[in-house]
C-alpha cells in the first residue's frame, strides 16, 4: 500500500532521466507513488534543445506547456508533420503511437508537464543511448 506522503512529488525530490536534449522526471506513476493508469512527468529543456521525432506504441500522451515556448510537432494519422508554436496554457493531445517532437525556441528553459495512458513510455528511456540518472536534489 502507497505512503500517502508518496501522493505528493515535487519534480526536485525524484531522481530525474538525464539526455542530450534535456531532463525528465517521473513525479507520479507506478515506480514513484503506485499509479497504475498513466504516469506524469515534469520535462525540462533547455534553449535550442529538443526532443527528436519520435511515439510510445500503445499509449497516449498530454503535453501541457508550463513554461518557455517552443515547436510542437505532432504527426496526422498519414504521417504527414503539422508544426505549431507552442507557449504557457497550450494543452496537446497526442494520439496512441502517434509520432511527434518538441524544441525548445525560447531563450530560457522550456518546461513541460506530460502524462502517459496507459504508464509506461517513461520507463523505456531508460534503455536510450543518451540516458543517464541525474540524484534527487532534496
Amino acid at each position: 500500500m502507497t505512503d500517502v506522503k508518496d501522493l505528493y512529488k515535487y519534480p526536485e525530490a525524484v531522481d530525474a532521466y538525464g539526455f542530450d536534449w534535456g531532463q525528465l522526471s517521473v513525479t507520479l506513476g507506478p515506480q514513484a507513488n503506485g499509479a497504475k493508469q498513466f504516469s506524469a512527468a515534469v520535462v525540462t529543456v533547455p534553449p535550442g534543445q529538443g526532443h527528436a521525432r519520435h511515439n510510445h506504441p500503445g499509449s497516449e500522451e498530454i503535453i501541457f506547456i508550463l513554461k518557455g515556448e517552443g515547436e510542437q510537432m505532432v504527426e496526422d494519422e498519414n504521417g504527414n508533420p503539422h508544426t505549431e508554436t507552442v507557449r504557457p496554457g497550450c494543452t496537446i493531445f497526442i494520439p496512441e503511437s502517434r509520432y511527434h517532437s518538441t524544441l525548445n525556441t525560447g531563450d530560457g528553459e522550456m518546461q513541460i508537464f506530460v502524462v502517459y495512458s496507459p504508464a509506461g513510455p517513461e520507463e523505456l528511456l531508460k534503455e536510450l543511448p543518451d540516458f543517464h540518472l541525474i540524484p534527487a536534489k532534496g
